[in-house]
């Protein structure tokens, strides 16, 4: 027969699956990792594991140290677009106007005296003048000076002390503390309690440092015992966890640094915690799993490294940098709550993949067998055997691990026999689940984050409840420029005229006594909510309003404009990243046209039963008693943007891990559909078991009392379940059988490209994963006919 075109694409290579695994680089393509890319590394792990462990232990050291305090140099905000209009008007008058953008309010709670008693009056008195003299305050008013009504609740029992807290997140933060003590609790004939930004800002940043810990203690312990159970051995269960725990020591240090140069989110570090975990555990159950596989065809444990890391290795590699790349997305965007997260997720997914290529090897090494150590299923193990009458403990535990992977083969050829309907009823499941997200409405973050008995949510909660224009919409006009007092009035006129204003109060000026100067501004209170829809077109009609001046508008409904305009400009450019990046990785992986397009959208429909859920328990506040948490109307503008970044990317890291173990089964055997059953066959229960270990870290993250973490870590648990048990489950196989053998077809020029550049779990290795493979013999590939398109023919 004459040479014909192998299903990889590569010509047919007669190395070993028993090579050592610091060779050299074989001459033909596709024997061993060549110079550059996994070669270099292998050898060095493989003929050094102690100096690579003393390493790796020695920056960890590094990093714990230059990790340290680093949520207390965080910040809670970031949800504004910094070059915005309404974030320059913001800081003009906070410059310019300080009394009127206040961030701390003390309610004086007078009792059934009323606020109004000469004892009560004289306390307030006293506490206005104690804030009045602090460092660091500006701007400070009180009901008890000026006799606005809405400082005064409608009962008459309480009323407001108003301040300007001065600097940024991190200087407001060490004033709060320093003063809050003093002012906080019993004075005499009245109670003190803090609420404003600043207070709102302190309870959330750390409520999140308690939760997060809570959630670590939750997390870890759990997650032991599940790696228990996949694995058995003890050793093998606390390798995955030392992965996950150096990926989260380094890249705490990675956010400290950044903390010098840029503002970090706090929130940043519960997406540290959950992608650490779960990553690191993601690539340490792929590659230990490979690895005792090695072992079990025979292997040394040199040898079963290196041909781990050539296989599993690759895989967890293009994992790597497809996860890397949906996060990155989130640099797009200028809001520093969403750039934190990058920071963040870039960070914890390099440095899991390092540490997972690099220290888990090494020990790998230095274990060899012992891997297998402190097997806590033994005894069940030695039962069942007796039971079936079988030979002994490894039987039994090849024998249940076969026994999976049939179950996983049974269930990929039943979907693929019935193959349309799979394909139909779960999309269109999929589909139904996520049509709550179509009546989404955006909001901003405010107290009602924190849980209900929190000092600052209490404090805002009575001032929403009982003062009197407190849910209005309110809009702040900055006026620049030189302008005559008629000017004024005439803009004043335009305002009040347009539709749904209540009214116009101002001009507020810089010259003395308050008249104009240099600055102005003018409060615009409307009719509605203070960032609902009707609140969103206002912002609009002012802006367009004609004046003699510049004029800027700010509020909340204006930094809710203006953050959903810098999505919205920006999402098309993080999309098309995403999904061109997503697109070339899957390709340099598979070599195929149809599978990258197939990962994207096929990950895509994974999100939206996440979506929808947001929608209708956060937003509609279904399940918010069971789940404790407040409603209020709408969803955070970034928070889609962030959960679709994160969840992309974790759909395509398992998408990576099947789709890889389908090319090797194809380009060993030539057989589409038989790929598609051992592929799942040997990464079905796998996959399964890191998503249901990433969703129990996620969940311990969801039970954060802060709504937006409680909100990401549900949502994204439900993500990687649905993706895990649904989409590598039924759809991938539903699609593979509709597709067929075109699913591996590519044009000419670019499976050249391939064969160049790409790489695939497999290569020559057939490993301890592939039927017959023993020793130091490679499986030979099906030829296939060179214009059929990689399709196997007789011969």
């Amino acid at each position: 027969m004459s040479e014909v075109k192998k299903p990889s694409g590569r010509a047919e290579s007669g190395s070993g699956s028993g090579s050592a695994a610091g060779a050299e680089p074989g001459s033909e393509p596709g024997s061993e990792p060549g110079p550059g890319r996994l070669g270099g590394w292998t050898r060095f792990v493989t003929a050094r594991p102690r100096l690579s462990l003393l390493l790796a232990l020695v920056l960890t050291a590094l990093a714990v140290l230059a990790g340290s305090g680093v949520a207390d140099r965080m910040g809670s905000g970031g949800w504004q677009d910094p070059d915005a209009r309404s974030t320059y008007a913001t800081k003009a008058l906070e410059r310019e106007f300080p009394a009127s953008q206040p961030n701390l309010l003390l309610l004086v709670d007078a009792g059934a005296a009323g606020v109004d008693d000469p004892a009560v009056a004289a306390e307030a008195q006293r506490l206005t003048a104690r804030l009045t003299a602090q460092e660091g305050i500006a701007g400070v008013g009180s009901y008890w000076q000026s006799k606005l009504p809405a400082l005064r609740s409608e009962d008459g029992h309480q009323a407001l002390i108003a301040a300007r807290v001065e600097g940024d997140e991190k200087t407001t933060t060490q004033v709060l503390d320093r003063i809050a003590p003093g002012l906080r609790g019993v004075h005499g004939p009245v109670k003190v309690s803090l609420g404003g930004p600043v207070a709102v800002q302190r309870e959330v940043t750390s409520t999140i440092q308690e939760d997060l810990l809570w959630a670590e203690m939750i997390a870890l312990p759990l997650t032991l015992v599940l790696l228990v159970l996949v694995f058995g051995s003890a050793v093998a269960a606390v390798l995955p966890l030392g992965v996950g725990i150096v990926a989260i020591l380094g890249t705490n240090a990675v956010l400290r640094g950044l903390t010098e140069i840029t503002d970090v989110s706090v929130f940043a570090q519960n997406l540290t915690t959950a992608l650490g975990l779960g990553l690191a555990i993601d690539y340490a159950l792929f590659i230990v799993r490979r690895f005792r596989e090695e072992l079990a065809a025979g292997r040394e444990p040199r040898e079963a490294v290196g041909a781990t890391l050539r296989t599993a290795g690759r895989t967890v590699l293009f994992s790597a940098l497809t996860v890397a790349v949906s996060l990155s997305a989130m640099m797009f965007f200028p809001m520093y709550f969403l750039r934190s997260f990058a920071y963040a997720g870039v960070a914890v997914v390099l440095l899991a993949a390092a540490a997972a290529l690099i220290l888990l090897p090494a020990a790998l090494v230095l274990l060899g067998e012992r891997v297998n150590s402190l097997d806590l299923r033994a005894l069940w193990r030695r039962r069942r055997a007796a039971g079936a009458g079988s030979g002994g403990t490894d039987a039994g535990s090849a024998g249940a691990d076969a026994g999976a992977g049939r179950g996983w083969a049974r269930g990929a050829a039943l979907v693929m026999r019935r193959a349309p309907v799979f394909a139909v009823v779960t999309t269109a499941g999929l589909l139904l689940l996520g049509t709550p997200f179509l009546g989404v409405k955006f909001g901003t973050v405010d107290d009602r984050q924190l849980p209900a008995t929190a000092e600052s949510h209490v404090v805002q909660q009575r001032i929403r409840d009982g003062f009197p224009g407190s849910p209005a919409a309110r809009l702040i006009v900055l006026a620049e420029g030189p302008a005559t007092a008629s000017a004024y009035t005439e803009y004043r006129g335009r305002l009040s005229g347009l539709p749904g204003v209540v009214r116009v109060d101002g001009p507020v000026g810089s010259g003395p006594g308050g008249a104009p100067g240099r600055y102005a501004y003018f409060s615009v209170v409307g009719e509605g909510e203070a960032v609902g829809q009707q609140a969103q077109d206002l912002v609009g009609e002012v802006r367009g309003v004609e004046a003699g001046f510049k004029t800027s508008v700010t509020g909340q409904a204006a930094v809710l404009v203006d953050a959903q305009d810098a999505i919205g400009e920006r999402l098309p450019w993080a999309l098309a990243l995403v999904v061109l990046a997503t697109l070339l990785l899957v390709f340099l992986l598979t070599g195929s046209l149809l599978i990258p397009l197939q990962a994207v959208l096929l990950n895509a429909l994974s999100l939206t039963a996440m979506f929808g859920a947001v929608v209708w328990v956060f937003q509609d506040g279904n399940l918010s008693g069971l789940l404790g948490f407040t409603s209020t109307g709408d969803i955070e503008t970034t928070l889609p943007v962030l959960m679709f970044s994160i969840a992309f990317g974790l759909s395509m890291d398992y998408g990576v891990f099947l789709i890889s173990r389908i090319k090797e089964e194809y380009d060993r055997t030539g057989d589409h559909e038989g790929a598609v059953r051992t592929g799942l066959a040997r990464t079905g229960g796998l996959i399964t078991a890191a998503a249901v270990i990433l969703a129990v870290v996620m969940v311990a993250i969801g039970t954060s009392r802060v709504t937006n973490t409680k909100m990401l870590g549900l949502g994204i648990a439900l993500a990687v379940l649905m993706d895990a048990m649904v989409v590598r489950s039924l759809l991938v196989p539903a699609v593979m059988k509709l597709t067929g053998r075109a699913t591996w077809w590519a044009p000419g020029p670019l499976r050249r490209l391939h064969d160049r550049f790409g790489l695939s779990e497999g290569g020559a290795e057939s490993g301890g994963a592939s039927e017959g493979a023993s020793g130091g013999e490679g499986v030979a590939r099906v030829p296939v006919s060179e214009d059929s398109g990689r399709v196997p023919v007789t011969t």
